[in-house]
C-alpha cells in the first residue's frame, strides 16, 4: 500500500530518506517508489543539489526521475517552495542532473569492462547476440546508421532463436565510450549477462527514465541520434 502523503514536502533528514520506501513528488503529487525518484537538498551555497545516491545530509525534497518532471519543478519554484526560500534552482539544475545521471552510468559501464563483462566490436557483438546471454548492446549515439540496422538485425535473430532480447542503449557518443572502456574508436559494444553488470544495468534504466524511456525490453536510453 502506498504511504501517507505527508503535509511536508521534505523529509525529515538522511536517516528518515534512507528508511522510507516511497516518497510525494512535488510535481506529479503522487507518491512513487524511492528509485523512481531524485532527492534533493539544499545545499551550503544556498543553491538545490542532487543527491542521487541519496547520501547528503539535511532535510531532502523528492521528484519524479524524469527530465520533464525536474525541469517542471524548477519552472515552478517547486524545490525553492519545498525548502522555504533557503536554497534556489535555476535552469542549470537540470543539466547538472543530467550529467551526473550519465556519469554514473559510464563509471559502472567501467566497471563492468574491468570485470570482463564487456564486448567490444562489431563483428565481436554480433558473434555474442547468437551465442551468448547479451543484456544490453551499446551504439554510439554518432554510429554510422548501416552498423545499428545491421547489429539490430542480428539482435531480432537471435530473439528468433530462442535468446532474451536485449535492452538497447544509444545514449553515449562515442568519445563517451572510449573514455569508460579504455579503447579508442568504441562504436558497438555489448554488456553480458552477469552479477558485475547489475550496477550498469540499474544505472542505465535510470537514465532510460531520465529521458523518457521505460525500463521495458528492447527500449533505448537516450534516443535521438546525431
Amino acid at each position: 500500500m502506498l504511504a501517507a502523503i505527508e503535509a511536508d514536502e521534505t523529509d525529515e533528514g538522511l536517516t528518515a530518506a534512507r528508511k522510507g520506501l516511497e516518497r510525494l513528488c512535488l510535481v506529479t503529487r503522487t507518491v512513487k517508489p524511492v528509485d523512481e525518484m531524485i532527492r534533493f537538498v539544499a545545499g551550503p551555497d544556498g543553491k538545490v543539489v542532487p543527491d542521487l545516491d541519496r547520501k547528503l545530509p539535511g532535510r531532502g525534497a523528492w521528484v519524479t526521475a524524469t527530465r520533464e518532471a525536474v525541469a517542471k519543478a524548477v519552472r515552478s519554484n517547486a524545490l525553492a517552495r519545498a525548502f522555504r526560500g533557503k536554497a534556489a534552482a535555476g535552469p542549470e539544475l537540470v543539466e547538472l542532473v543530467e550529467r551526473l545521471i550519465e556519469k554514473a552510468a559510464l563509471e559502472a559501464l567501467s566497471l563492468a569492462n574491468k570485470a570482463g563483462c564487456v564486448i567490444i566490436g562489431f563483428t565481436r557483438v554480433e558473434t555474442a547476440l547468437a551465442e551468448q546471454h547479451v543484456a544490453v548492446v551499446l551504439n554510439a549515439s554518432d554510429a554510422a546508421e548501416d552498423g545499428v540496422r545491421k547489429l539490430e538485425a542480428a539482435l531480432r535473430a537471435a530473439v528468433a532463436a530462442g535468446q532474451p532480447r536485449p535492452l538497447r542503449a544509444d545514449a553515449f557518443r562515442g568519445e563517451q565510450l572510449d573514455l569508460a572502456l579504455g579503447r579508442s574508436n568504441v562504436v558497438h559494444a555489448a554488456l553480458l549477462a552477469h552479477s558485475a553488470s547489475a550496477g550498469f544495468l540499474a544505472r542505465f534504466l535510470r537514465l532510460a527514465r531520465w529521458h523518457g524511456d521505460g525500463p521495458a525490453g528492447g527500449s533505448t536510453a537516450g534516443g535521438s541520434r546525431n
